[in-house]
């Protein structure tokens, strides 16, 4: 096509799942009770670690970092799902597109290197646990959570503005539910081969740095588990071990199948559903995840509904 007939595109049309209007009802239903799920889940998280020192500890704290990103994640792509499923108009114009992946791919970036820094937390509870107290101090949790969000605004940064510089001209329709890379670069009428370039180097080293880094951890986590000979302890470093890895597995599987494979390979079916699970299942399960497989988020929580009872009955006598 010849430059001078492109017609610039200024909005983008997100069809969503549009191509199945049989289910519209059933998928605005699931996604909504996921989304409310997701919030509420990571509210209560938030707000038991914030309203007990009981839970004041730095793989607390993490976690509820961990909240905050999910909750932020989900909220730059579901909203915007639920209101075009049954809206008439599904555009959303170039710059509004830009800046929803933008903050997309920061908020997964951060969530990239929080589970990294998670997996540090643990290695050193269990591996070094005499000196946990030194190496994971206050200021030290501080300094890692702002290695996070930096190293994920700067990440996103990157790849936003390799975006920016693509060209977008006769189609605009996107099949999918939110701006994303790979179904922009089917509408790109320019060259995308430096993008890809970067997804596969910048983007590589940025999501397999921190993953190596957890394998790395948890091979020691394991080792010294394996050794320990009081049986309480393996179960609680099990415990406490297993919630991590289930969040791990589910982001990084999703998030690998997702970017890291030519765009050739490009599929619309199984591309949404590995979407929708790094962007509205995960950050909905993270915080039950943490919170039924933990002792002492549990007990938190029944005190805290017990001291609500015990108000609300004081104010009613």
């Amino acid at each position: 096509m010849e430059p001078q007939n492109w017609t610039t595109v200024t909005e983008f049309l997100l069809l969503g799942f549009s191509d199945i209007p049989e289910h519209q009802i059933s998928l605005f239903v699931l996604f909504f009770t996921m989304y409310l799920l997701n919030l509420l889940g990571n509210t209560i998280m938030i707000t038991l670690v914030a309203t007990n020192h009981h839970l004041h500890t730095p793989m607390y704290f993490f976690i509820s970092n961990l909240s905050l990103v999910d909750m932020c994640f989900s909220s730059v792509t579901v909203p915007q799902m639920l209101i075009n499923i049954f809206s008439e108009n599904k555009a959303i114009s170039y710059n509004a597109c830009m800046t929803q992946l933008y903050f997309f791919i920061t908020f997964a970036g951060i969530e990239v290197v929080l589970l990294a820094v998670m997996a540090y937390d643990r290695y050193v509870a269990i591996c070094n646990p005499l000196h946990y107290p030194l190496l994971m101090n206050k200021e030290t949790c501080l300094c890692l959570l702002g290695v996070c969000w930096f190293s994920g605004t700067l990440h996103s940064l990157i790849h936003t503005t390799l975006m920016c510089r693509l060209s977008f001209c006769s189609s605009n329709k996107i099949i999918h539910f939110f701006c994303d890379v790979p179904p922009l670069f089917k509408l790109s009428c320019t060259d995308t081969s430096l993008n890809e370039l970067m997804i596969f180097t910048e983007g590589s080293l940025f999501d397999m740095v921190p993953f190596l880094f957890i394998i790395v951890s948890y091979i020691h986590i394991l080792s010294t588990i394996f050794k320990a000979s009081s049986v309480s302890r393996r179960s609680k470093a099990f415990s406490t071990c297993s919630s991590h890895i289930a969040s791990v597995t589910l982001y990084f599987g999703s998030l690998f199948f997702m970017y890291f494979r030519p765009s050739t390979s490009y599929s619309l079916e199984y591309d949404r559903v590995a979407s929708v699970i790094y962007t509205a299942v995960t950050p909905m399960l993270n915080s039950f995840i943490y919170s039924l497989r933990n002792k002492d988020v549990k007990v938190a929580l029944k005190r805290a509904i017990s001291e609500k009872i015990l108000q609300r009955i004081s104010s009613v006598a």
